[in-house]
């Protein structure tokens, strides 16, 4: 059993080891799309993270921060995983809110000018 430590792994391999990428080639493609940035910075998936790094991840339509408690470099349990890191991450939008977002129906084509205005300030860009 690996047993976490504070020693330099490559930052694809971390979040694959905590269970945050079912894959290492999923993380390591995270990474590469600037999906996973250390320190506020987007890296390559090489980049060493050690303990006291910061780490936020954009993952199925929600940001998590990550803060390096521990580093390992084989995949772990669960538990184990879950000492690694502190979540900084805000908590998700209650039910209520996602409930009243307007929601487009799937193939209905592109929206018409109306639409597209009301979205842009939905989105506060107008």
């Amino acid at each position: 059993m690996t047993q976490p430590d504070g020693t330099p792994v490559r930052i694809d391999v971390w979040v694959w080891a905590v269970r945050l990428f079912k894959t290492r080639g999923a993380a390591a493609d995270a990474v590469r799309a600037g999906h996973v940035k250390l320190n506020g910075a987007s890296v390559k998936p090489a980049t060493q993270v050690v303990p006291g790094d910061t780490v936020r991840i954009w993952k199925d339509h929600r940001e998590m921060t990550l803060e390096v408690l521990a580093t390992v470099r084989k995949r772990v349990g669960a538990p184990v995983a879950r000492r690694c890191y502190a979540d900084h991450s805000p908590p998700p939008p209650p039910k209520e809110v996602l409930a009243s977002m307007p929601v487009r129906d799937r193939g209905a084509g592109r929206p018409t000018k109306k639409e597209r205005r009301e979205l842009d300030r939905l989105h506060g860009r107008r």
